[in-house]
């Protein structure tokens, strides 16, 4: 397990030894520096900071800031390693809450209170005014909730998503202006927070460091990552100097508490109230409930595209194809493939698959606002399904029984077949392989007159075309037979065997 707060340490289960490393003659790539690139910290990051904490997620858990005055004289590196041995020394006198059981004393340690307020406690208040008839629903109201729900929705995914966290296009400024301000709307953090944290789910997947680490339960991955207080042991980073380097980003991180509040509440709620005489209905409505569906349908990508639906692409990780977490994310429920081709601007690769996102990328770019759509080649996706379709095929497989392995069969001359046909009559040579096929002469399709003709003898010809060309079916009955190999003929064994899909080196074979 990793110690408490050193970010170069590996873990085990994300990097697998490697036995095919060449031990000494070529260098290896040295996985302390190699990590140490992965986060950036070999590059001076400019320091941003809202005031107000990072919202959504909890600074001790991905504090990139390193450059503080003062300390010029010190590297990122040299910075961040000395914070992790003072976080070493501290962790042994003390136990995080998080690894502590929950108890009537304890219980409200557990929680993130600022994130309770914003997941839980604004959406409460929006549904007891809601469902309580004193804001009834009117239709104006109801169509712009839904239309500036897309507004926001969509700065998340097109933006927050695939353009700053995993930069599948690039934008000119007057895109990337409106997604950071609008995204803000969402209430789920500022796109620098919100992008690294991503960029550590895909460095960390079902990883202990991963931020909503789907092995820990449905609950955890949908909201509990957020209500409850991370254990810095597992904390992570990434490199997000390319997002600190766009002015949008910090524009957007500096002010981020007041355009929250400003997209999020007061707008909806004086357009509802100019246009429509109606503030508390914009307030509740397009407000406080839209919030809530927004921040529970981009929680459904954590959660649920990690535990419903296909991997077509592959499934040594929890990600899934989900149709039904893609409508309610504008195309975002493609996981499965989204994790395998994180920098194509596309979720969805089928004209029947639901992705609005990718359309609207689309759209901007040929608006020349956004530009360099990235997309894998269809080579390299075909080539991860049949991967996949071909895993599928050799666990079906490895559940049948195919019959005697030739390896295991003893080797016989053409002398010790004559000499064992006279002990067993039931004995014959077919492609190099001996098969008794004594319980089956009176099963033969073609007739026991027509095998009985062939016992002792080498009947390939007749077996192959000559008498009858047998099926794939017959050439699976027959493996079950076998019983030896001829050594004369153990090419011919081999080819038979591989028409089966046995694969055998014939330099090691004998």
């Amino acid at each position: 397990m990793p110690t408490s707060g050193t970010t170069i340490e590996l873990i085990d289960d994300q990097f697998p030894k490697d036995d095919s490393a060449a031990g000494g003659v070529v260098d290896e790539v040295d996985l302390t520096e190699a990590n140490i690139l992965a986060t950036g910290l070999n590059k001076k990051a400019p320091r941003i900071v809202n005031g107000f904490g990072s919202l959504m997620g909890s600074k001790e858990m991905v504090s990139v800031e390193f450059d503080k005055k003062g300390n010029e004289k010190k590297s990122n590196l040299d910075r961040l390693l000395e914070k992790d041995n003072q976080e070493k020394e501290a962790a042994k006198t003390r136990t995080h809450i998080s690894e502590q059981p929950w108890t009537l004393n304890n219980w409200h340690q557990h929680l993130n209170w600022l994130n309770m307020v914003l997941v839980c406690g604004m959406p409460i208040v929006g549904w007891y005014f809601a469902l309580s008839g004193k804001v009834p629903l009117h239709l104006n109201v109801f169509l712009f909730s839904v239309f500036y729900y897309a507004v926001g929705g969509v700065s998340i995914t097109a933006g927050y998503h695939r353009l700053w966290s995993h930069r599948s296009y690039s934008a000119h400024w007057p895109l990337r202006l409106f997604y950071a301000v609008f995204g803000c709307a969402s209430v789920e953090g500022s796109a620098k927070w919100w992008g690294h944290s991503h960029r550590i789910h895909h460095r960390y997947t079902d990883t202990l460091r991963d931020p909503y680490d789907a092995r820990r339960g449905l609950w955890y991955s949908h909201m509990g990552w957020m209500l409850l207080k991370p254990n810095p042991k597992y904390k992570a980073r990434a490199d997000i100097t390319d997002m600190t380097d766009d002015w949008t980003i910090r524009f957007q991180h500096r002010h981020y508490i007041l355009l929250m509040l400003l997209t999020a509440f007061v707008i909806p709620t004086v357009i509802c109230g100019y246009f429509f005489n109606d503030y508390m209905g914009g307030l509740i409505y397009a407000g406080f409930i839209r919030v809530f569906v927004i921040q529970q349908a981009t929680f459904c990508i954590n959660s649920m595209a990690h535990y419903i639906g296909t991997q077509p692409f592959d499934d040594r990780r929890t990600p899934r194809d989900n149709w039904i977490t893609a409508i309610v994310t504008f195309g975002e429920g493609y996981h499965n493939f989204h994790h395998e081709f994180p920098t194509d601007y596309r979720n969805a690769i089928k004209w029947y698959q639901y992705d609005p996102t990718k359309v609207i990328i689309y759209l901007t770019s040929l608006v020349g606002l956004a530009y360099d759509l990235k997309r894998f080649s269809q080579n390299a996706i075909e080539e991860a399904l049949i991967q996949q379709e071909q895993k599928k095929i050799n666990q079906k497989k490895a559940k049948i029984n195919w019959g005697p392995v030739l390896t295991d069969l003893p080797m016989w001359d053409k002398q010790t077949f004559l000499a064992k046909s006279k002990e067993n009559k039931g004995l014959v040579i077919i492609s190099g392989i001996v098969h008794d096929v004594s319980g089956y002469i009176s099963e033969h399709p073609g007739g026991e007159t027509l095998i009985k003709t062939a016992l002792g003898k080498d009947a390939t010809k007749a077996f192959s075309g000559g008498v009858y060309r047998h099926s794939n079916a017959a050439q699976n009955v027959l493996a079950d037979m076998r019983v030896a190999v001829i050594k004369e003929s153990k090419n011919s064994a081999i080819r038979m065997a591989s028409k089966r899909g046995e694969v055998y080196e014939t330099g090691k074979f004998f």
